[in-house]
């Protein structure tokens, strides 16, 4: 098979979809992969190395969507790509179809084949999504400590405090991959941490594994409204596989948080769960609504792109393979968790929670 690994161009995003390792490895299993020019470069690979490998490099992505098969990405393709893509080509990466009706209509024009990595599921967790709930989770806590610096737009508190002055309240909407990352890295830096799950059994679990200095709270609008007034910052880690985030934080309630307060929400790549969220990129992170500082970064790993790059490729590298070594339709018939992946199958949308989204 013929895989084409195109360049990142959506805002700072500086990862990539396919390491030196990876392309050693669809090498060996006969496949051929193209390259586009600088790829791999905010990574730390360079086209010697990629060819060195076994890749070969082209100069444009129209190169690359023309000669693949499969194309390998990290973020959905953006409008200036639309028109690159080719009836039946595979396009196998990140697509949050249910936050972009745009994006979605745009791909089903396309009559490509569209296998996203965020419903990819196996023994009810989401392989591919994971590494980078990882990494979202953790940068939350330093973003968010960030914006709460005064000259960041922030009420001047820091999050671990020190000897003899009270740390910063952290509140922690969803106890998933997201929620427990940020949980354990605001609770390492001397915050005082709640975190808030619907899941009972979920909340006996984070309450056996986290340090004293956490909380575990049911979710409720209720206990939100109720913990608003005391949090500094607020991380939003919502998800429902494939489908729009709900806005559990509500324009309104921002009156009950203090001037200068954070909000980080990472569920904006599923449409946000505050509902004065809308994407920010990297170059211009943050805004302000009622005097609360959002940061609502679609990419948020995307600035760490080494560590990223290396954390997804671990987890996708595998179903890749399995990709090119059997085509889409053989291989999804014999992965089910593949099989989860499929969003949208020549014009057709074929996953339940994207087509519920929009009513199509």
């Amino acid at each position: 098979m013929k895989i084409g690994v195109p360049k990142e161009i959506k805002n700072n995003e500086s990862r990539v979809a396919l390491t030196l390792g990876g392309v050693q490895t669809m090498v060996k299993n006969g496949h051929n992969v193209y390259v586009e020019t600088n790829a791999g470069f905010n990574s730390g690979f360079t086209n010697e190395q990629y060819i060195k490998a076994g890749a070969e490099i082209l100069s444009t992505p129209k190169e690359i969507f023309d000669i693949a098969d499969m194309i390998i990405k990290v973020k959905e393709p953006i409008a200036q790509e639309y028109d690159l893509i080719r009836p039946n080509q595979l396009l196998f990466t990140y697509f949050h179809f249910a936050s972009n009706e745009t994006l979605t209509r745009a791909l089903m024009k396309t009559n490509a084949v569209c296998l996203a990595y965020e419903t990819v599921e196996t023994n009810n967790t989401l392989p591919l999504l994971i590494p980078m709930s990882e990494v979202a989770g953790r940068m939350s806590i330093q973003e968010g400590a960030k914006y709460l610096e005064k000259p960041k737009g922030g009420k001047g508190i820091l999050l671990g405090g020190v000897p003899g002055v009270k740390a910063a309240n952290v509140l922690i909407i969803g106890g998933g991959i997201v929620g427990t990352q940020a949980a354990f890295m605001a609770a390492g830096l001397g915050a005082h941490v709640t975190i808030m799950d619907i899941s009972l059994p979920r909340l006996r679990y984070l309450s056996e594994i986290m340090p004293a200095n956490v909380d575990t709270m049911m979710s409720s609008q209720y206990n939100i409204e109720q913990m608003l007034p005391l949090t500094d910052l607020v991380i939003g880690a919502i998800l429902i596989p494939g489908a729009k985030a709900p806005h559990l934080i509500t324009k309104e309630m921002l009156k009950l948080m203090q001037p200068g307060s954070v909000m980080v929400d990472v569920a904006i790549d599923q449409g946000g769960c505050f509902e004065t969220s809308k994407p920010t990129t990297h170059a211009e992170p943050v805004y302000q609504v009622d005097g609360i500082q959002h940061y609502c970064v679609a990419n948020i790993p995307g600035a760490v792109p080494f560590t990223s790059t290396l954390a997804l490729t671990n987890a996708t590298l595998p179903y890749a393979v399995k990709l090119a070594n059997l085509g889409w339709e053989k291989a999804c018939e014999q992965n089910e968790d593949l099989r989860k992946g499929l969003n949208i199958v020549n014009g057709k949308i074929v996953c339940q929670a994207v087509a519920e989204t929009f009513g199509l």
